[in-house]
This record gives C-alpha cells, sequence and structure tokens, in this order.
C-alpha cells in the first residue's frame, strides 16, 4: 500500500485491505467507532500497568457497562442493546485491541451470564438480575469448567439436591474469569438423576467461597479464581428452567466464541499496527528495517490472514443474524482466529527484536493473552475434533 492516504487512513481506523467497510452499515461503523473511543480513553493509557502489577480495575465494569459493552446482542427489554450480531463482534474486536482480559470479562458478562438468564431464565429472574448486570452494577462469572473436567464438562461431579424449601449445591469450578469479584456465577451442576442444570448463586450464601488465582503470565489485568459450594443453600428460584442438559452451558459459549472470534482479530490489528510504525522507524544498515525483504514478507502474510479472518468473522456474522450459524461454524472461526492472532504476535514479536518483550510495546501483553484466549472456551485441539465430526459424521472425543 504506497498511497499516503490510504496508508494513514489504515493506521487511524484499522486495518481494511478490501474495503469491508463497505459491508458495514453507518450504524454498526458508530458502534464501533464509540468502542475503539472507549478504549482509547479508558484503557490503552493504563493497560501496561494494569498488566505488569496484575491488576484489575474494578471501576472499568461500570464504565463499561455505561457504553452498552454488556449484553449488546441482547433483548433492551432487560436493559441489552438490542444490536444485530456483526455489531456485537465488532465491539468485542475493539476492545481486545485494548486487551484480551478486558474483552473475556465483557464476553463472560454478556454471553455466559446475562444471555443464559435471558435464554433460559424464568421473567422474575430476568427483572431482578438483567439489569444490574447490564449497567454493571453487578459483576457475573460462569461457572462450568471443573479441575478434573476441562474439555470434557459432561463429566463435571458437581451436584445438587432437593431438601424440599431449597436445593443443596455441592462441587467446585475452577479458571472462572470474574470469579474473584463476582455478585453471582451462573453455575452448571447435575441433580440427583445426573442430568445438567443451571442455578443462579449470589455471593456471599454459607458455604460459597471464591478463591483468586494467582501468578498468572497470562490475561493478568482480568481476574481469574474459583467457585467452591460446600453445603449451599441454593432458593429453588434460581434454578433456570427453560434448558437443561449439556446443550444448555454449550449454547451460551456458541456467544461467546464468536466473540472471541472477532475480538482476536483485534488483538492482532494491535500487534500489526505496533510493528509496522516500527518497522518504518527502526534503522539498520542505514535504511529502516521495512525496507527488507523478510519484513515486508512477513507484514504482508500477517496482513492476509488477518483479512482473511475478518472475511470468516464477518460472514459468521451475518449467519448469527439469520439464526443460520451452527457449532461447528462458530468453532472454525474460534479456532482459526486466535491461532491467527497468536502467530501474528508472534512475528510481531521477532521483528520488534528484544524490545518486542517490554512494556514499552503491547506484544508480548497479547501474546501472552492470547495463549489463554487458545485454550478457554474450547481448546485449539477440540474445536478440530467439533469441525472433524461434522465433517466425518463421527465424534471422535471418546
Amino acid at each position: 500500500m504506497n498511497d499516503n492516504k490510504t496508508s494513514k487512513k489504515d493506521l487511524f481506523n484499522g486495518i481494511d485491505f478490501l474495503d469491508l467497510d463497505t459491508l458495514l452499515s453507518d450504524e454498526q461503523k458508530m458502534v464501533r467507532q464509540a468502542v475503539r473511543d472507549f478504549v482509547k480513553k479508558e484503557i490503552s493509557p493504563n493497560i501496561e500497568k494494569w498488566a505488569q502489577e496484575a491488576y484489575f480495575p474494578e471501576n472499568i465494569v461500570i464504565k463499561m457497562g455505561q457504553q452498552g459493552l454488556f449484553g449488546p446482542q441482547l433483548s433492551t427489554t432487560y436493559g441489552g442493546g438490542g444490536l444485530d450480531y456483526t455489531s456485537y463482534g465488532l465491539m468485542m474486536q475493539e476492545l481486545e485491541r485494548g486487551d484480551s482480559g478486558m474483552r473475556s470479562t465483557a464476553s463472560v458478562q454478556g454471553s455466559l451470564v446475562m444471555y443464559p438468564i435471558e435464554k433460559f431464565g424464568t421473567e422474575v429472574q430476568k427483572q431482578k438480575y438483567l439489569p444490574k448486570l447490564a449497567s454493571g452494577e453487578w459483576l457475573g462469572c460462569f461457572g462450568l469448567t471443573e479441575p478434573d473436567h476441562g474439555s470434557n464438562p459432561s463429566g463435571m461431579q458437581s451436584k445438587f439436591s432437593d431438601r424440599g424449601d431449597h436445593l443443596l449445591l455441592n462441587g467446585s469450578k475452577m479458571w472462572i474469569s470474574n470469579a474473584p469479584k463476582a455478585d453471582l456465577a451462573i453455575v452448571w451442576a447435575k441433580d440427583e438423576s445426573g442430568r445438567i442444570h443451571g442455578l443462579i448463586v449470589e455471593r456471599g450464601v454459607e458455604g460459597f467461597t471464591t478463591p483468586e488465582t494467582h501468578n498468572k503470565w497470562s490475561l493478568r489485568a482480568s481476574c481469574t479464581g474459583e467457585l467452591v459450594f460446600d453445603n449451599v443453600k441454593v432458593p429453588k428460584e434460581n434454578l433456570l428452567p427453560g434448558k437443561s442438559g449439556l446443550g444448555a452451558p454449550l449454547t451460551c459459549l456458541d456467544s461467546a466464541r464468536f466473540g472471541i472470534a472477532w475480538g482476536a482479530i483485534g488483538a492482532a490489528m494491535d500487534c500489526y499496527h505496533t510493528t509496522l510504525t516500527y518497522a518504518k522507524q527502526r534503522q539498520q544498515f542505514g535504511k529502516p528495517i521495512a525496507a527488507f525483504q523478510l519484513t515486508q514478507k512477513k507484514l504482508s502474510e500477517m496482513l492476509t490472514e488477518i483479512t482473511k479472518a475478518q472475511l470468516l468473522a464477518w460472514r459468521l456474522g451475518k449467519l448469527m443474524d439469520e439464526g443460520k450459524a451452527n457449532t461447528p461454524q462458530i468453532s472454525m472461526a474460534k479456532r482459526n482466529n486466535v491461532a491467527m492472532a497468536l502467530q501474528v504476535a508472534r512475528e510481531c514479536r521477532q521483528i520488534l527484536g528484544g524490545m518486542g518483550i517490554t512494556g514499552e510495546f503491547p506484544i508480548m501483553r497479547h501474546m501472552m493473552n492470547l495463549e489463554s484466549v487458545i485454550t478457554y472456551e474450547g481448546t485449539h485441539d477440540i474445536h478440530l475434533l467439533i469441525l472433524g465430526q461434522a465433517i466425518t459424521g463421527i465424534p471422535s472425543f471418546s
């Protein structure tokens, strides 16, 4: 791209090599710009310090709520944004340009906490919880993964029994984003017959604790922890009645994984922009390193992969809006786009040389974050097997 006008536009607005903006509505572009401005003001100036100090800024939750970042694709009836899925994806893209941990906070709140309450909850539950979650007054978390059951959630050991006037919950969950600060948890556990159900568990009930996970090298500006249930009494009215079985939490994960597929593009964009700028300025052997063939090869390949990921995410957004997207399609996008972003981050780190490992640039932070993103909400390999089953009709999980 030798045209100066185009280059300036790309560096400011984001990578758009195939003029994909023509596929977006004016409203979608306005939504994207609003979140971009929010990230530049509230996240980018502080994120390196937060990450270095492993600090989760709790006040960002209210600010995200005010910005409409929680449940933007959900109904306006209870505080959602009423936006289409492409707008939701663009919002997650811009958040993850700031930081994967910040995007995780919003993804969990909107797709894994608010979504199941709206889809599977009672009218009383919706009115009680959704407005507080949408505004950021309350923070939520999603309890599915267990210490011994990650990729095989059907083997979960968390269980509850009917004790007449309440349900008695026992078990534990691990690697739960938002857990240490959450006001409520959507917890998936088995009833006495082994059927999986969702329960709303509020902070403060006896026997419910949320130990924080420390010493993380990844998602350091996001809070992660456990959920521990020791004879926790859960009111019967906190059972989500609309759907049971493993398909219920997996439906929520489809919505979250869609957001991840877009978010990863944002991380890749930030790495690419940072590196392109650096390569034009960094002088070696009497000229900028952007003038060398190997650097141009890497930049060209990165731009190509980012563009392919954008097209994949955009098409998936259209399918989501039409109600036609399926789990294997979402798995393809999550798997491809996160792997793409991680490879872009690694290539960018090499171009920056030693500077690439410092907090002066965002590359290493994005790379470490993406090492978690490629594992959570379905590992890289599990999504491959989901695709394999769709292709062959033969499950290979057992």
